[in-house]
């Protein structure tokens, strides 16, 4: 489903923010220096949506120079409980800007960079979000049970799901 080109970007982030709400780790992938896709996941620091995404990394990880390289990524969030599926594509810029860092800090953190939000280690990368596709579908496997018994009794197959593109730029 393509959204009309009416329907305003304040709309599309709103229905972004409430597939991804609740999925704490999403799997981030940038371009390798040796041009091979690179896929690993990190945590999601929790800020009301607003088609940015931010994520802590070490300022000697292999991503910062990935990004440098090319700043195009893709964020996958998956959370299979609610049957639904987000790809997000956007540009990533890596962010030293400690009141940032304590604006988005948390306690689980502190795991990775025992300095605190004054760890000198610590980075953060600001990925503005151009695109999405996402996939939604009955939530439970007694919502998937019900849509192939009502498909079956009906003269027309019930859609098990909804698929859809949301253009943010």
């Amino acid at each position: 489903m393509e959204f009309p080109m009416d329907e305003s970007r304040t709309e599309h982030i709103a229905q972004l923010a409430e597939l991804i709400k609740d999925v704490e780790v999403a799997m981030f992938t940038t371009r390798g220096v040796d041009g091979r896709l690179y896929s690993r996941p990190l945590g999601t620091q929790q800020v009301a949506f607003d088609g940015d995404l931010w994520f802590a990394t070490a300022a000697d990880s292999p991503k910062v120079a990935e990004i440098a390289l090319d700043p195009r990524v893709n964020v996958a969030y998956a959370s299979p409980s609610k049957n639904t599926y987000v790809s997000v594509a956007g540009v990533a810029r890596i962010v030293d800007d400690r009141a940032k860092v304590e604006e988005l800090w948390s306690p689980a953190m502190k795991l990775f960079f025992p300095g605190g939000p004054d760890d000198p280690k610590l980075r953060l990368i600001h990925v503005r979000a151009e695109t999405a596709e996402y996939w939604d579908g009955p939530g439970t496997l007694l919502g998937s049970a019900l849509s192939f018994v009502l498909s079956a009794v009906q003269d027309e197959p019930a859609q098990l799901g909804d698929n859809g593109f949301i253009d943010l730029r």
